[in-house]
């Protein structure tokens, strides 16, 4: 009989919300985005997640229906969790969880149920990046302008480059987290979340890179976004989906020309925020489409300036990673691209080569001609279709031996 080490890290899963502002009838973590709840999803990335004690935090009355779940989800880990009773406000609730931590835990993270796709991935994250005197929070930049206002008034822009959206789980150090607790319960103070507690106490706190799909459920409308990234029906089954991408550039960059990942000297590039290549960005959006997950200019356009000039590989990794943190592994590619320059055919195997080792999967390129019609035939620039298929990927972190289900895909 193999004995497993004890955990040196805790997850709290504050699940005690009432949900008011999602017009449910139950309580937001017992709420179905598909066959299982809210709370389900969560302990489903926790437990996906490296081995921790997980604490549940459930509202009174529903602490029956809460083990329910983290016994479904634990699987054989079952031991490590137990679920207690929160209290009236978020940080009483929190209070609870740490008052149920086993003594030789070292590391806590605090984790919203409300963020229940959270991927597993983001909580080791943050754990490995916890140290004895820093607390850590995942967090995304603010992309949209943001203005202050006054009465009803804009009275002045604000910065965003000094701003992130902080996420959970956001993970402390147990001495101090519990020190902080302790102070915050004296003066009666209550915090918005555990990093402005901790930092409240006198404690740095640092960031990480966040994730997209760990959006908090609060709305009805956030609700409709966790089952369409679920696809739940699809994913069950493990049926490909099949995604369609389009792109068009005209001619009029600088430099040389950028197409299906390989440069062309001495031919006209294209103008784009990027490099402008065509084949790139239409099997990008090809990509999320078929997982999902929106477009190329809600991920890589101009409000994301760090894109500003990169190459296909850049754009192509960065897709596969998040289709991997949605739990969708590449089927396959075909593109097909109009225009009368350059001559393709020559680099087709080069171009195919690149793309099938960025995408880690096989990519097929034809190329035509339009008999003179349209802007591609008059050589006013490129026009790309690409169709891509995604298939639902079993969860990396699951044990050798064990059995898949829908819950531990990594979605």
């Amino acid at each position: 009989m193999t004995i497993l080490p004890v955990p040196r890290s805790a997850i709290i899963v504050v699940a005690a919300g009432s949900g008011t502002r999602l017009g449910a009838e139950a309580p937001k973590a017992f709420v179905g985005i598909d066959a299982r709840s809210v709370l389900r999803h969560a302990l489903d990335g926790v437990f996906a997640a490296s081995p921790a004690q997980v604490v549940v935090v459930a509202p009174d009355g529903w602490e029956g229906d809460a083990e329910t779940e983290l016994r479904a989800a634990a699987g054989d880990r079952a031991d490590l969790g137990r679920v207690v009773t929160g209290g009236a406000t978020r940080q009483q609730s929190v209070a609870a969880g740490l008052a149920a931590l086993w003594g030789d835990i070292e590391i806590v993270l605090v984790h919203d149920a409300a963020r229940a796709l959270t991927p597993p991935s983001q909580i080791d994250a943050v754990t490995a990046a916890v140290t004895a005197e820093h607390g850590i929070i995942p967090a995304l930049p603010v992309v949209d302008t943001l203005k202050k206002v006054v009465d009803g008034v804009i009275v002045g822009a604000v910065d965003r480059s000094e701003l992130a959206a902080a996420q959970t789980p956001q993970g402390f150090p147990r001495g101090p987290l519990e020190a902080a607790y302790a102070a915050a319960d004296d003066s009666g103070i209550e915090y918005t979340d555990d990093a402005a507690l901790f930092s409240a106490a006198g404690h740095p706190v640092r960031y990480i890179a966040g994730s997209e799909r760990a959006f908090k459920i609060t709305t009805p409308a956030d609700l409709q976004r966790a089952r369409h990234l679920l696809g739940a029906s699809v994913a069950a089954t493990g049926t490909p989906r099949v995604g369609i991408g389009t792109d068009v550039h005209a001619f009029g960059g600088e430099g040389n020309l950028w197409l299906a990942g390989l440069e062309w000297p001495g031919e006209q590039p294209l103008s784009g925020h990027s490099d402008g290549d065509a084949v790139a960005h239409a099997i990008v959006d090809a990509l999320l489409g078929a997982a999902g997950l929106g477009d190329i200019g809600e991920h890589f356009g101009t409000s994301h300036p760090e894109y500003a000039g990169a190459h296909a590989d850049v754009f192509l990794a960065r897709t596969r990673e998040l289709l991997a943190e949605a739990g969708f592994e590449i089927g396959n590619v075909s593109v097909q691209l109009q225009g009368n320059r350059p001559r393709f055919s020559p680099r087709r195997a080069e171009a195919e080569g690149v793309l099938s080792a960025v995408l880690g999967a096989p990519v097929s390129v034809t190329a035509t001609t339009t008999d003179g019609l349209g802007f591609p035939g008059r050589g006013e620039g490129i026009a790309v279709t690409a169709i891509a298929s995604v298939v639902p990927g079993v969860h990396r972190h699951l044990k050798a031996g064990a059995q898949p289900s829908p819950s531990r895909l990594e979605r």
